[in-house]
């Protein structure tokens, strides 16, 4: 692939925002499992293969185990995953694919699951990683 452009060095001013917003993200009350889950599933919705190695491999070190990342993208016929962890694979598919909205079920069932701080700290951190995929795929960053 040719080389493309380099955000942090082109753009350090909004690189930065983006780095703010994730140290954000690390200060927040969202789980390590939850964030990596998170991470991994958007990542491979996106097709994101940057992303979706950096974060089963923190995902492992944070312990989520080698089945719930095999099976995450088939998590719903899985029955290995809590009841808040599959609000959460939900509601990371719905706004990771927005145009198709987020549904009044899907939102209302995080909702029930958790306070207003932990649902607001998901969405933003779906919200986060989607960036950051994108910003990966469009400037040709490689997994290895």
């Amino acid at each position: 692939m040719k080389s493309r452009i380099v955000i942090p060095t082109v753009a350090p001013e909004a690189y930065q925002a983006l780095m703010n917003l994730e140290k954000y993200i690390s200060t927040t009350s969202l789980t390590p499992v939850h964030k990596e889950l998170i991470k991994i599933r958007a990542s491979q919705i996106n097709g994101c293969a940057y992303c979706i190695n950096m974060h089963t491999t923190d995902g492992r070190k944070y312990g989520i185990s080698e089945q719930k990342i095999y099976l995450l993208n088939a998590w719903r016929e899985a029955d290995i995953y809590t009841e808040e962890e599959k609000a959460i694979l939900a509601l990371t598919e719905q706004v990771t694919l927005i145009s198709n909205h987020v549904s009044d079920e899907v939102y209302q069932n995080a909702a029930n699951l958790f306070d207003e701080k932990y649902l607001a700290e998901i969405i933003l951190l779906i919200i986060t990683i989607n960036s950051w995929n994108r910003l990966a795929i469009a400037t040709g960053m490689r997994a290895v």
